[in-house]
């Protein structure tokens, strides 16, 4: 990340309602990154996830997106982690 980018997000961040947006998204981009460095990790494309799943990969890519309208099932999570080879696991902290 640029040092730039970095100051400006802190900068940003000081705004209350800029923080309070920026707070309510951050599950979900924590939750869609984690998606594309397993499957990165697991040196698989999104085709190649898409097939396994028996879906698309305009599917794959709009679960890994951030400009998602919905939220990805518990379901289509489950299948994405099977199709990695792993398995789901919802933790509250």
């Amino acid at each position: 990340m640029r040092k730039d980018f970095k100051e400006f997000k802190k900068e940003a961040l000081k705004k209350p309602e800029v923080k309070a947006i920026y707070d309510s998204l951050s599950d979900e981009f924590e939750l869609k990154s984690k998606l594309i460095s397993l499957r990165k990790a697991a040196n698989m494309t999104q085709e190649e996830i898409a097939k396994k799943m028996n879906t698309t990969k305009s599917s794959i890519s709009r679960l890994e997106s951030l400009n998602a309208k919905n939220s990805p099932s518990f379901a289509t999570l489950k299948a994405y982690a099977n199709a990695l080879g792993k398995k789901l696991r919802v933790e509250f902290v």
